[in-house]
Protein backbone atom coordinates (compact mmCIF):
# COMPACT_ATOMS: atom_id res chain seq x y z
CA UNK A 1 0.00 0.00 0.00
CA UNK A 2 1.11 3.54 -0.73
CA UNK A 3 2.10 5.43 2.42
CA UNK A 4 2.64 9.16 2.88
CA UNK A 5 4.48 10.66 5.83
CA UNK A 6 3.50 14.23 6.56
CA UNK A 7 4.25 16.61 9.42
CA UNK A 8 2.07 19.38 10.77
CA UNK A 9 2.95 23.05 10.35
CA UNK A 10 5.17 24.69 12.95
CA UNK A 11 3.69 27.74 14.65
CA UNK A 12 7.06 29.34 13.98
CA UNK A 13 7.01 28.78 10.23
CA UNK A 14 7.66 32.49 9.72
CA UNK A 15 11.18 31.77 10.96
CA UNK A 16 11.81 29.32 8.11
CA UNK A 17 15.09 29.14 6.22
CA UNK A 18 15.21 31.20 3.01
CA UNK A 19 17.85 31.16 0.29
CA UNK A 20 16.44 32.71 -2.87
CA UNK A 21 13.17 34.38 -1.84
CA UNK A 22 12.63 37.62 0.02
CA UNK A 23 10.91 37.02 3.35
CA UNK A 24 7.13 37.48 3.31
CA UNK A 25 4.70 37.10 6.19
CA UNK A 26 3.08 33.65 6.23
CA UNK A 27 -0.46 33.20 7.46
CA UNK A 28 -0.13 30.26 9.85
CA UNK A 29 -3.84 29.45 9.98
CA UNK A 30 -4.09 29.52 6.20
CA UNK A 31 -1.02 27.29 5.95
CA UNK A 32 -2.69 24.81 8.31
CA UNK A 33 -5.80 24.76 6.11
CA UNK A 34 -3.73 24.27 2.98
CA UNK A 35 -1.83 21.46 4.67
CA UNK A 36 -5.09 19.76 5.60
CA UNK A 37 -6.21 19.98 1.96
CA UNK A 38 -2.87 18.50 0.94
CA UNK A 39 -3.33 15.52 3.27
CA UNK A 40 -6.89 15.07 2.02
CA UNK A 41 -5.59 14.94 -1.55
CA UNK A 42 -3.09 12.24 -0.58
CA UNK A 43 -5.90 10.18 0.93
CA UNK A 44 -8.17 10.76 -2.05
CA UNK A 45 -5.41 9.50 -4.36
CA UNK A 46 -5.07 6.26 -2.42
CA UNK A 47 -2.31 6.93 0.12
CA UNK A 48 -2.46 6.15 3.81
CA UNK A 49 -1.28 9.30 5.57
CA UNK A 50 1.06 8.86 8.53
CA UNK A 51 1.00 12.20 10.34
CA UNK A 52 3.68 13.52 12.64
CA UNK A 53 3.06 16.36 15.07
CA UNK A 54 4.73 19.68 14.42
CA UNK A 55 7.95 20.48 16.22
CA UNK A 56 7.67 24.20 16.80
CA UNK A 57 11.41 24.53 17.44
CA UNK A 58 11.90 23.59 13.78
CA UNK A 59 10.12 26.17 11.60
CA UNK A 60 10.62 24.09 8.42
CA UNK A 61 9.45 20.76 9.86
CA UNK A 62 6.41 20.46 7.56
CA UNK A 63 8.83 20.06 4.63
CA UNK A 64 9.32 16.48 5.69
CA UNK A 65 10.67 15.19 2.36
CA UNK A 66 14.06 16.74 3.08
CA UNK A 67 14.68 14.34 5.97
CA UNK A 68 14.93 11.05 4.05
CA UNK A 69 15.17 9.30 0.69
CA UNK A 70 13.10 6.12 0.56
CA UNK A 71 14.15 3.45 -1.91
CA UNK A 72 12.44 0.11 -2.38
CA UNK A 73 15.11 -1.61 -0.30
CA UNK A 74 16.18 0.98 2.27
CA UNK A 75 15.34 4.34 3.83
CA UNK A 76 18.31 6.69 3.63
CA UNK A 77 18.19 9.16 6.51
CA UNK A 78 19.35 12.56 5.32
CA UNK A 79 21.87 14.99 6.76
CA UNK A 80 20.17 18.36 6.21
CA UNK A 81 22.32 21.13 4.81
CA UNK A 82 20.75 23.74 7.07
CA UNK A 83 21.84 23.18 10.71
CA UNK A 84 18.48 24.47 11.95
CA UNK A 85 16.77 21.48 10.32
CA UNK A 86 18.79 18.64 11.79
CA UNK A 87 16.41 18.21 14.71
CA UNK A 88 13.68 17.14 12.28
CA UNK A 89 15.33 13.86 11.33
CA UNK A 90 14.85 11.66 14.41
CA UNK A 91 11.06 11.41 14.35
CA UNK A 92 11.06 10.58 10.66
CA UNK A 93 13.70 7.89 11.13
CA UNK A 94 11.60 6.31 13.88
CA UNK A 95 8.53 6.02 11.69
CA UNK A 96 10.47 4.82 8.62
CA UNK A 97 12.31 2.14 10.59
CA UNK A 98 9.01 0.27 10.90
CA UNK A 99 8.88 -0.03 7.10
CA UNK A 100 12.49 -0.20 5.88
CA UNK A 101 16.00 -0.96 6.92
CA UNK A 102 17.75 2.38 7.41
CA UNK A 103 21.07 3.84 6.29
CA UNK A 104 22.48 7.24 7.16
CA UNK A 105 24.17 10.18 5.48
CA UNK A 106 26.65 11.38 8.08
CA UNK A 107 28.20 14.82 8.60
CA UNK A 108 30.23 16.49 7.14
CA UNK A 109 28.29 15.08 4.21
CA UNK A 110 25.04 16.95 3.67
CA UNK A 111 22.04 15.81 1.69
CA UNK A 112 18.45 17.06 1.59
CA UNK A 113 15.77 14.69 0.32
CA UNK A 114 14.48 17.55 -1.80
CA UNK A 115 17.58 17.21 -3.95
CA UNK A 116 16.72 13.65 -4.99
CA UNK A 117 14.57 12.64 -7.96
CA UNK A 118 13.82 8.91 -8.43
CA UNK A 119 13.11 7.45 -11.84
CA UNK A 120 13.01 3.69 -11.55
CA UNK A 121 16.53 2.48 -10.89
CA UNK A 122 17.97 5.88 -11.77
CA UNK A 123 18.57 8.47 -9.06
CA UNK A 124 19.27 12.11 -9.90
CA UNK A 125 20.87 14.10 -7.07
CA UNK A 126 21.14 17.87 -7.05
CA UNK A 127 24.39 19.52 -6.04
CA UNK A 128 22.90 22.55 -4.32
CA UNK A 129 23.27 24.92 -1.37
CA UNK A 130 21.89 22.09 0.81
CA UNK A 131 23.54 18.99 -0.70
CA UNK A 132 27.32 18.78 -1.06
CA UNK A 133 29.59 16.45 -3.03
CA UNK A 134 30.19 14.29 0.04
CA UNK A 135 26.44 13.82 0.44
CA UNK A 136 26.14 12.75 -3.18
CA UNK A 137 29.05 10.33 -2.76
CA UNK A 138 27.49 8.84 0.38
CA UNK A 139 24.13 8.28 -1.31
CA UNK A 140 25.91 6.83 -4.33
CA UNK A 141 27.71 4.23 -2.21
CA UNK A 142 24.44 3.13 -0.62
CA UNK A 143 22.37 3.12 -3.80
CA UNK A 144 24.86 1.54 -6.19
CA UNK A 145 25.18 -1.49 -3.93
CA UNK A 146 21.45 -2.00 -4.54
CA UNK A 147 21.68 -1.67 -8.31
CA UNK A 148 20.82 2.01 -8.74
CA UNK A 149 22.53 4.38 -11.16
CA UNK A 150 23.23 7.77 -9.53
CA UNK A 151 23.65 10.95 -11.56
CA UNK A 152 24.62 14.35 -10.07
CA UNK A 153 22.78 17.42 -11.36
CA UNK A 154 23.93 21.00 -10.95
CA UNK A 155 21.33 23.23 -9.27
CA UNK A 156 21.88 26.92 -9.99
CA UNK A 157 18.74 28.93 -9.35
CA UNK A 158 16.54 27.04 -6.91
CA UNK A 159 16.71 25.66 -3.41
CA UNK A 160 16.51 21.99 -4.41
CA UNK A 161 16.56 19.82 -7.52
CA UNK A 162 12.88 18.96 -7.03
CA UNK A 163 12.02 22.66 -7.08
CA UNK A 164 12.94 22.64 -10.76
CA UNK A 165 12.37 19.04 -11.78
CA UNK A 166 9.66 16.40 -11.41
CA UNK A 167 8.63 13.12 -13.00
CA UNK A 168 5.32 12.88 -14.86
CA UNK A 169 5.80 9.25 -15.89
CA UNK A 170 8.66 6.82 -16.44
CA UNK A 171 9.61 8.52 -19.71
CA UNK A 172 8.67 12.17 -19.12
CA UNK A 173 10.12 14.88 -16.89
CA UNK A 174 8.98 18.44 -16.28
CA UNK A 175 11.87 20.90 -15.94
CA UNK A 176 12.85 24.49 -15.40
CA UNK A 177 16.12 24.47 -17.39
CA UNK A 178 16.98 27.96 -16.13
CA UNK A 179 17.42 26.66 -12.58
CA UNK A 180 19.18 23.33 -13.18
CA UNK A 181 21.44 21.70 -15.73
CA UNK A 182 19.01 19.74 -17.91
CA UNK A 183 21.74 17.74 -19.69
CA UNK A 184 21.46 14.61 -17.46
CA UNK A 185 17.80 14.24 -18.52
CA UNK A 186 18.54 14.12 -22.25
CA UNK A 187 17.42 10.49 -22.56
CA UNK A 188 13.89 11.39 -21.42
CA UNK A 189 11.03 13.28 -23.00
CA UNK A 190 11.52 16.75 -21.48
CA UNK A 191 8.80 19.34 -21.00
CA UNK A 192 9.97 22.83 -20.06
CA UNK A 193 7.78 25.00 -17.86
CA UNK A 194 6.87 28.49 -19.13
CA UNK A 195 9.23 31.32 -18.24
CA UNK A 196 6.53 33.11 -16.27
CA UNK A 197 5.76 30.01 -14.13
CA UNK A 198 9.28 29.05 -13.01
CA UNK A 199 8.21 27.41 -9.72
CA UNK A 200 5.69 25.08 -11.38
CA UNK A 201 8.18 22.37 -12.38
CA UNK A 202 7.60 20.74 -9.00
CA UNK A 203 4.67 18.39 -9.43
CA UNK A 204 3.80 15.31 -7.39
CA UNK A 205 2.75 11.84 -8.48
CA UNK A 206 0.37 10.08 -6.09
CA UNK A 207 -0.88 6.76 -7.38
CA UNK A 208 -2.30 7.39 -10.85
CA UNK A 209 -2.59 11.16 -10.33
CA UNK A 210 -0.21 14.04 -10.93
CA UNK A 211 -0.71 17.11 -8.77
CA UNK A 212 0.10 20.61 -10.05
CA UNK A 213 0.34 23.73 -7.94
CA UNK A 214 -2.52 26.21 -8.35
CA UNK A 215 -1.70 29.47 -10.09
CA UNK A 216 0.21 27.92 -13.00
CA UNK A 217 -2.40 27.65 -15.78
CA UNK A 218 0.05 27.20 -18.64
CA UNK A 219 1.89 24.42 -16.84
CA UNK A 220 -1.44 22.81 -15.99
CA UNK A 221 -2.37 22.85 -19.67
CA UNK A 222 0.98 21.25 -20.51
CA UNK A 223 0.59 18.51 -17.91
CA UNK A 224 -3.02 17.82 -18.91
CA UNK A 225 -1.79 16.89 -22.39
CA UNK A 226 0.43 14.15 -20.97
CA UNK A 227 -1.40 12.88 -17.88
CA UNK A 228 -4.87 11.39 -17.60
CA UNK A 229 -5.54 12.26 -13.96
CA UNK A 230 -4.45 15.71 -12.80
CA UNK A 231 -5.13 17.40 -9.47
CA UNK A 232 -4.59 21.08 -8.63
CA UNK A 233 -3.76 22.31 -5.14
CA UNK A 234 -3.13 25.72 -3.59
CA UNK A 235 0.04 25.78 -1.47
CA UNK A 236 0.68 29.50 -1.76
CA UNK A 237 1.68 29.94 1.90
CA UNK A 238 4.31 27.21 1.63
CA UNK A 239 5.78 28.71 -1.51
CA UNK A 240 6.55 31.83 0.55
CA UNK A 241 8.83 29.50 2.54
CA UNK A 242 10.42 28.14 -0.67
CA UNK A 243 8.31 25.03 -0.26
CA UNK A 244 6.66 22.98 -2.97
CA UNK A 245 4.26 20.09 -3.42
CA UNK A 246 6.73 17.22 -3.21
CA UNK A 247 8.53 18.49 -0.11
CA UNK A 248 5.41 18.22 2.09
CA UNK A 249 5.38 14.42 2.13
CA UNK A 250 7.48 11.27 1.86
CA UNK A 251 5.74 8.78 -0.43
CA UNK A 252 6.66 5.09 -0.47
CA UNK A 253 5.19 1.65 -0.95
CA UNK A 254 4.82 -0.33 2.27
CA UNK A 255 6.67 -3.40 0.98
CA UNK A 256 6.86 -5.06 4.38
CA UNK A 257 3.09 -4.99 4.71
CA UNK A 258 2.77 -6.41 1.18
CA UNK A 259 5.25 -9.20 1.96
CA UNK A 260 3.34 -10.03 5.15
CA UNK A 261 0.09 -10.08 3.20
CA UNK A 262 1.59 -12.41 0.60
CA UNK A 263 2.87 -14.71 3.33
CA UNK A 264 -0.60 -14.84 4.84
CA UNK A 265 -2.08 -15.68 1.45
CA UNK A 266 0.39 -18.54 1.04
CA UNK A 267 -0.50 -19.94 4.47
CA UNK A 268 -4.20 -19.70 3.74
CA UNK A 269 -3.70 -21.44 0.40
CA UNK A 270 -1.77 -24.35 2.01
CA UNK A 271 -4.45 -24.92 4.61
Amino acid sequence: MLKAITRAVSRNINGCELTFKQRESLDYEKAVRQHASYCALLTRCGAEVLSLEAHDENPDCCFVADTAVVLEEVAVIASPGAPSRRGEVKAVEEILSAHREVAHIKSPATLDGGDVVLLGKRIFVGRSNRTNSQGIESLTRIARSLGYNVTPVSVMGSLHLTTACSVLDEETVLLNPRWIDATPFARYWVLNVPDDEPWSANTMRVGASVCVEAGAPRTLELVNKHCREVEVLDISEFRKAEGSLACLSILFQDTRAEDHSNQNKEVMYVH
